[in-house]
């Protein structure tokens, strides 16, 4: 069932991408599928986006490691790079820190054997009227390794281009 996001926003998909229903591309629990059919070769290129609400003390570098913990469920994770960026790197979205970290994944699809690398994006939202709750917000570009040089630059021009929503 596809998701919502907790807030409102707006991004800027980048030239050869294109939406796609989240449960029609089997993305269940995600609010946005961008797929990037040149990149097609066995396992096509996509961006996700989701979100919740937290009411935790969570960081979001702890946040990013629940997401390592959860993909380990369906196989192999190795994180490759993890780190905090601040916000002159997504200006408008998030006066927090928010957190990169990039993964290798070894899986599965349709029984054979792939691996795929992740770029994840971690920003936070605080709620002014209520600073115990924020809006977590996931951006993640899946790839394989061959196909990654050719979307990365993609996705962070996407990334640059998420905005709170200026109707929210």
């Amino acid at each position: 069932m596809t998701a919502t996001l907790p807030v409102k926003i707006s991004f800027s998909l980048p030239d050869g991408w294109k939406s796609a229903p989240p449960d029609e591309v089997g993305a269940p629990g995600v609010a946005f599928v961008a797929l990037h059919p040149a990149s097609i070769d066995g396992f096509t290129a996509n961006i996700t986006i989701a979100g919740r609400m937290r009411n935790d003390s969570a960081t979001m570098r702890q946040i990013a490691d629940e997401s390592v913990q959860r993909l380990g469920q369906a196989g192999t994770v190795e994180v490759i790079k993890q780190q905090e960026v601040g916000t002159p790197d997504i200006p408008g979205l998030t006066d927090s820190p928010g957190v990169v970290q990039n993964l290798r994944l070894s899986t599965t699809l349709h029984g054979e054997p792939l691996e795929l690398l992740q770029s994840q994006v971690y920003l936070g939202m605080e709620d002014i009227e209520r600073p115990s709750q924020r809006a977590v917000i996931e951006l993640v570009l899946t790839a394989k390794p061959g196909q990654m040089a050719e979307v990365l630059g993609d996705f962070k021009e996407f990334v640059r281009s998420v905005r709170p929503d200026e109707g929210s």
